[in-house]
């Protein structure tokens, strides 16, 4: 079959039991490992992170949850243009391209990490390129709603982007594996030695076992160069969908000018973000460089684009003329946006809060933190919550065909509200403790339940959009409520950050209980009271 299809009609129920399910479903099978590896780079920031403090690398705590907090603003800025590739570009060309991309920070870590003198600035770059993998998700997820039926909506776009999540998972378990040997022999550079103790879900690792962190770039190239070539040759383009796609490298040029664009305008925003220690200017706050970079990138795009990309981007704003975009923009920042950032922050927050003994001093009315010998290994736990959020996503989805996606919103929100004002209170014990690891079992599995909540809501919301918007306008709509709710892997970093210096890390949680149950409040008005105008989509 050739690689642009003319005919969709997936809603015909004889075309696609003749044809359409087969090829949606090798479409699937493909789209879910490129967009698991997308995560994986992404977020790889919030473990390589932990290891370079235990290698000693001559960055401060702040620094670390920059790179973090850099990497998830970068991606969720990407996703902004990657929201309205596939009806320009194409669904096959998208995915290939926005994959093989992948390879360029993959390779810049694997060089970077291997000499604890590379500044900063170099990392600060590399955590920017890392975001095509958070970008690669709003395309991701548009092009695979436009292969399935409305029925299954919430089945595929669950399985594609549960899976897709587990790059999180398989980051957080491969990186600290594959950190312990030399497994690309010379090629890959010299081990280091650690200056504290490690740890894998196997145990504790001592000070001065020898650590190559640069396999942590090196590794996923093992996979990216594959699935390209997988992606180029057996995916689709559905012209349908994309009526003007042009020629393949005419597509690629329009991918990469968007994205160059998006990167300008994330990379301006981080400047005038970060404080001057971290090579930024330090005007602006968090809440004001955000929707200025939302808004920039919105303008940039508009006002550069080309051609017959400028006609297909305007088509596409109409969705923020609807009222339903940003009442499911909201309920996916509680779902996807609490996933994604807690992913990237909770590494950090378990070594920063469980890893020092909190000291009060009575006389001087002041804190002290020292190493706490008893404390648990981030990278033993932090694997653990993402792994049960991304393994609920599909859950989610295949609930809410069956009973309703909002219904199944609302139940997760308000557990979430719940759990988020206990994680809250366990962070404050444990601060201002000597023995802050008691506290560590009932803090993971509060969190594994806030994770679990997210992901059961990632499904249901997104399965919420598939049925409210038609075919043209339901991948925008998913590629921008994704776009939005990503840039929670910057604000959970950066609230924590902000917290834990304070020493008020509850306050962090406390603030996102209060959204939540904002939000449950939503939800209910627009989709769940008497008189909805749209009821339990």
């Amino acid at each position: 079959m050739s690689i642009d299809i003319k005919e969709w009609d997936v809603e015909d129920p004889k075309f696609w039991e003749s044809t359409g399910r087969r090829i949606a479903y090798r479409n699937l099978w493909i789209s879910i490992p490129s967009l698991l590896l997308g995560f994986a780079i992404w977020m790889m920031w919030g473990i390589i992170t932990v290891q370079m403090l235990n290698l000693g690398f001559p960055f401060s705590k702040e620094d670390m949850f920059s790179l973090t907090a850099i990497a998830g603003l970068s991606g969720a800025t990407l996703r902004i243009p990657s929201s309205f590739f596939i009806r320009i570009a194409g669904g096959r060309n998208s995915i290939f391209l926005t994959t093989a991309l992948l390879m360029i920070p993959a390779i810049g870590t694997g060089i970077a990490l291997q000499d604890k003198t590379t500044p900063l600035w170099v990392f600060q770059l590399l955590a920017l390129l890392s975001g095509i993998g958070g970008g690669n998700f709003a395309c991701s997820m548009s092009n695979i709603s436009t292969f399935f039926p409305k029925r299954l909506q919430g089945t595929a776009l669950g399985m594609n982007a549960g899976l897709g999540n587990f790059g999180v998972t398989t980051m957080q378990i491969l990186i600290p594996l594959v950190m312990t040997g030399g497994i690309f022999g010379a090629l890959a550079g010299a081990p280091m030695e650690l200056v504290k103790d490690s740890g894998w879900i196997l145990g504790k690792i001592a000070a001065g076992t020898p650590t190559w962190i640069q396999n942590a770039g090196w590794v996923w190239l093992l996979a990216l160069v594959p699935l390209a070539f997988l992606g180029y040759f057996g995916m689709n383009n559905l012209l349908p969908i994309s009526p003007a796609i042009g020629s393949t490298l005419g597509a690629f040029a329009k991918i990469l000018w968007l994205y160059g664009l998006a990167a300008v305008t994330a990379g301006v925003g981080l400047y005038l973000y970060l404080p001057n220690a971290a090579g930024g200017l330090g005007l602006l706050n968090m809440w004001l460089a955000l929707p200025l970079i939302m808004v920039g990138t919105l303008f940039v795009m508009r006002l550069f684009a080309i051609g017959e990309m400028k006609a297909g981007i305007q088509k596409q704003f109409a969705i923020f003329s609807n009222k339903h975009t940003w009442s499911l923009t909201a309920l996916y920042v509680v779902t996807f946006g609490s996933f994604i950032g807690f992913s990237a922050a909770v590494p950090l927050s378990i070594t920063v809060i469980f890893g020092d003994m909190h000291l009060y001093d009575a006389a001087s009315q002041t804190w002290s933190h020292v190493k706490n010998p008893n404390a648990p290994s981030a990278l033993t736990y932090a694997w653990i919550g993402p792994f049960v959020g991304a393994l609920a996503r599909p859950l989610g989805g295949w609930i809410s065909d069956k009973v309703g996606g909002s219904i199944v919103t609302q139940v997760i929100s308000a557990i979430m509200v719940a759990a988020s004002v206990y994680a809250g209170y366990l962070m404050m014990q444990a601060y201002h403790s000597a023995t802050p690891e008691i506290y560590f079992t009932q803090f993971m599995i509060t969190f594994v339940v806030v994770f679990a909540a997210s992901g059961i809501g990632n499904g249901s919301t997104f399965r919420t959009v598939g049925v409210i918007f038609d075919r043209a306008q339901a991948g925008p709509v998913l590629g921008w409520t994704s776009a939005v709710a990503a840039y929670g892997s910057f604000i959970a970093p950066e609230v924590i950050k902000g917290q834990l210096k304070a020493g008020t890390p509850e306050n962090a949680m406390y603030g996102f209980a209060l959204f939540y149950a904002a939000c449950l409040i939503l939800n209910w008005w627009f989709y769940l009271r008497r008189g909805a105008e749209i009821k339990n989509p």
